[in-house]
């Protein structure tokens, strides 16, 4: 059997990727990383990517239609060509082609639908969850549409909210469990 070919997305410091490339490298999971599209140029994501010798497109969201933001990335997610592609800190907004309906994940840092949508994301989800008093949070796994963190949910692992946590705290926490759950619904295209 083929390894999946993975488009991955992001905006920032790479760890999800970084996390990627370790699980293909150990064997645990049976995909390669055919490119890395950044919305930024100045990130440690890309470097990581570059290091690695994975080819890397910037598209950048700025002054950009929706439209023609969204038909950059996914032009160049056909033409690399991937499988699925992997939102990993893609804090963008995207309008998903027909031709890649149901091959677009993303993760999300918390237990969806609780604390998603535009502007949760990273420390600003953890604040709300301990702000809130949740004693559970987590990170999900989901279908990617045309809203954010809407799609079908594939997959989620809970952690607990500890009484003295802190954002950072939490967020440790919830990043060791996305370290777990993105390569498993990834694994799950193959069967």
């Amino acid at each position: 059997m083929q390894p999946l070919r993975l488009a991955v997305l992001l905006s920032g410091s790479g760890r999800t990727l970084d996390n990627l490339l370790e699980r293909i490298t150990s064997g645990h999971l049976a995909a390669t990383i055919e490119l890395v599209v950044s919305s930024r140029e100045d990130v440690r994501g890309v470097r990581i990517a570059e290091a690695a010798g994975i080819p890397v497109s910037v598209v950048s969201p700025r002054g950009a239609a929706l439209a023609d933001f969204s038909h950059a990335i996914f032009d160049a997610c056909e033409r690399c060509p991937a499988d699925l592609v992997v939102m990993a800190g893609f804090l963008h907004l995207v309008r998903i082609p027909s031709r890649f309906a149901g091959r677009v994940i993303n993760i999300h840092p918390s237990l969806l639908p609780a604390f998603g949508g535009k502007g949760f994301h990273g420390m600003h989800v953890h604040r709300a969850v301990i702000d809130r008093g949740c004693t559970i949070s987590g990170c999900t796994v989901h279908l990617v549409d045309d809203e954010y963190d809407h799609g079908r949910i594939l997959l989620q692992k809970s952690v607990p909210v500890l009484p003295d946590d802190t954002p950072d705290s939490l967020a440790a926490r919830v990043f060791a469990a996305e370290c777990e759950a993105l390569p498993e619904a990834i694994a799950r295209f193959r069967r």
